[in-house]
């Protein structure tokens, strides 16, 4: 259990996955977790299990940046305080780069990459100016591979900016005390992967080391470490949690 005791920390896609791990472990923690999720009945469901005086829920578009920086600005007159901010939503994209239109483009890149952007500008200068904050975000072994069987040219792109992202606001913000790190996942056993045939998972898993999909909790663990004052002196960080998949330098 990893201590987060007055901390209030932001999760997107909490409602769910590997965020709805990462919100049990804040809570765990003694911390307050604030999910961002589109899913208001998933949301609401994970405040009733963890306790409403633990558990904020928000309603947020994570594709519309001005709802994102009003809901911030929100948590902020309420909350007072916003400690931590963990870069967890997504969505995946598996057509053949021939067949990816502008549209389906355009929205992979809005949820995945410039969502980061937009939660992290929206508290960038509230965190510099209390001389300490955490951002962590969820990017993927695709950023690093070129794609793969769960994520190809579009998710891959996405996950690649939020790399370069990290190491970006991880150098400016080092000098105030802002910390940005971020995890890459391979398969994970969520509902979204769930939903795959047989074959396919089979086809994943001949391709992992540890010849298993991760557990929400074992991804989250990691995301935990980087939120927490133990990586207090870790930041721009890029951690491969993927059962020996990329296992790079």
């Amino acid at each position: 259990m990893i201590d987060f005791s007055n901390k209030n920390v932001i999760v997107t896609g909490g409602a769910s996955g590997i965020g709805k791990a990462v919100v049990e472990g804040i809570v765990a923690g003694g911390g307050h977790a604030i999910i961002f999720d589109i899913n208001e009945e998933s949301e609401r469901q994970v405040q009733k299990e963890l306790g409403k005086d633990k558990v904020s829920i928000y309603k947020v578009n994570l594709m519309d940046t001005e709802e994102i920086a009003k809901t911030i600005e929100r948590v902020y007159s309420e909350l007072k305080n916003i400690d931590v901010v963990i870069n967890n939503a997504g969505i995946v994209s598996t057509k053949p780069f021939e067949e990816i239109d502008q549209k389906e483009w355009d929205k992979v890149i809005a949820i995945n990459l410039t969502s980061v952007y937009a939660m992290t500008h929206a508290v960038f200068a509230k965190m510099k100016a209390a001389g300490n904050g955490r951002i962590v975000n969820i990017a993927s072994v695709a950023a690093k591979r070129g794609g793969g069987l769960l994520g190809t040219s579009a998710y891959a792109a996405s996950k690649a900016g939020v790399i370069g992202l990290t190491k970006a606001v991880a150098r400016e913000g080092a000098a105030y005390g802002v910390a940005c790190n971020a995890v890459c996942p391979s398969y994970t056993l969520t509902p979204m992967t769930a939903l795959m045939d047989d074959a396919k998972k089979e086809k994943i898993l001949s391709t992992i080391p540890l010849k298993r999909g991760a557990d929400p909790k074992e991804i989250a663990n990691v995301i935990l470490f980087y939120a927490s004052d133990l990586a207090s002196f870790v930041t721009g960080e890029i951690s491969d949690v993927d059962g020996g998949v990329t296992m790079d330098g």
